[in-house]
């Protein structure tokens, strides 16, 4: 008798599975390769089955399968009787030893993705494409906005920026990299993206086990340096190669909530970087407004902004200098506004530093109050995740304003734009916190 072929005889062998057997279990039986399981501890299953994609090495009881997976493959992932409850990506050097993609419920009443990363990239990614849209994005007022939030859109490691006709990808994750040209194939199906530039976070990469050496900015060759957006009618001049992925969406509804408040208002922008809080309040009829940042590049963006927008040059200033040596001569000289804004870079990356970050915010925020007019008001910001997971924050806030002598009253807390979703069942993927407070 002839013998049949591998693929046959495994989809025969799938006819005959007990009726228990899992959607999971029985795509697995027809990879050619076969699939290694992750079997999880005793009572390590429900972090993850409620939602948390990062399994942790210290989750993980056994692995089964020869030879062993590699950093890129793909897993299942077993509760301690060995039961799928989703797949994911292996990585052998990472503390988080998979990323699930997708769990068991979601493959048995879809299994189109099941262990099929390329179909999975490409059924999320129009997802996002599709909330954007209900969300009003892009739209004739405001062409900046994030279409992938990491975890929040189910695909951790990886955000895209998109500014205008450009998408801009930050890596953070080895299977991003492994899957590059699909998610480039994905981004070029979307009919205003012309231009697509490839930002790998190197540091974090180097800690998933990713060779660097080789890692560098890609972008096609038509790539602009710069682009122009427009975010809210405000008309910006974005540098792709600026911080973080160009430009700062996620504090799009912040900025607009400023120009709300701002009629007949003097009003101090701290940290301004490209101006965005700055041109806000003068749209929104601020008296005077003064941006401070240290970045010479940030500051020339800001004042071509300025043009771009027809605002009166009287109106509005930059100055380049930090911000706290900025604050503390104002102080001396006596001076202070009627809202004071300050949205400093990163200073806690990490929980390891969260202890001397707290004390930078704190005195930060301690000499912004003061500077802030009885009575007026403070919007202060936090972007470290470490911070905002935490949920330290408004006793820092409190700390520094017993540094100042000052009495405040919390107004209005925010956190990122509704185009940056966070899945509550990971809250580590919150990292903009914006709070409003009344200074007295």
């Amino acid at each position: 008798m002839k013998q049949l072929p591998t693929l046959l005889m495994k989809s025969l062998s799938v006819c005959s599975l007990p009726a228990s057997t899992t959607t999971l279990q029985q795509v697995a039986l027809l990879q050619p390769k076969g699939v290694a399981k992750v079997v999880l501890k005793k009572g390590k299953t429900q972090l993850f089955k409620d939602g948390n994609p990062m399994v942790y090495s210290g989750a993980v009881d056994r692995i089964i399968g020869r030879p062993p997976p590699k950093t890129g493959d793909i897993v299942v992932v077993a509760d301690g009787t060995e039961r799928p409850i989703g797949w994911g990506m292996y990585n052998s050097v990472s503390m988080f030893c998979v990323r699930l993609m997708q769990l068991e419920d979601e493959a048995n009443s879809d299994s189109s993705c099941a262990l099929n990363m390329e179909k999975l990239i490409e059924t999320r990614v129009d997802a996002a494409v599709e909330l954007r849209r209900r969300l009003g994005l892009p739209s004739v007022h405001t062409n900046a906005y994030r279409l992938i939030n990491s975890e929040g859109d189910r695909l951790s490691g990886l955000i895209i920026d998109v500014f205008g006709d450009v998408a801009v990808v930050a890596s953070s994750a080895a299977w991003v990299e492994k899957y590059k040209s699909e998610i480039e194939a994905c981004i070029t199906k979307i009919n205003y993206i012309n231009h697509i530039k490839w930002r790998p976070s190197v540091d974090i990469l180097k800690e998933d086990g990713v060779n660097v050496s080789n890692l560098k900015e890609v972008c096609s060759s038509t790539c602009p340096e710069r682009t122009k957006i427009v975010e809210n009618g405000i008309v910006y001049t974005i540098s792709l190669n600026g911080q973080k992925t160009g430009f700062y969406a996620d504090q799009r509804e912040n900025r607009q909530f400023i120009s709300r408040i701002s009629d007949g208002q003097k009003v101090l922008d701290l940290c301004c970087y490209s101006g965005g809080f700055s041109l806000n309040a003068v749209r929104g009829g601020a008296l005077n407004v003064t941006g401070i940042d240290t970045s010479l590049l940030a500051l020339e963006l800001a004042k071509e902004n300025v043009v771009l927008n027809n605002i009166d040059p009287g109106k509005i200033s930059f100055l380049r200098e930090d911000a706290s040596e900025f604050m503390k001569g104002a102080i001396l000289r006596n001076e202070s506004w009627d809202i004071v804004i300050i949205d400093p870079p990163k200073l806690a990356p990490t929980k390891k530093v969260l202890h001397s970050a707290s004390g930078m915010y704190r005195n930060l925020n301690s000499l912004a109050m003061q500077l802030t007019k009885r009575g007026g008001l403070l919007m202060t910001c936090s972007c470290s995740g470490a911070v905002t997971q935490s949920g330290i924050f408004l006793r820092i806030l409190q700390g520094a304003a017993s540094m100042a002598g000052r009495k405040i009253t919390v107004l209005r807390q925010a956190g990122a734009a509704c185009d940056h979703p966070i899945d509550p069942s990971y809250p580590e993927g919150a990292y903009l916190s914006n709070i409003l407070l009344r200074v007295s």
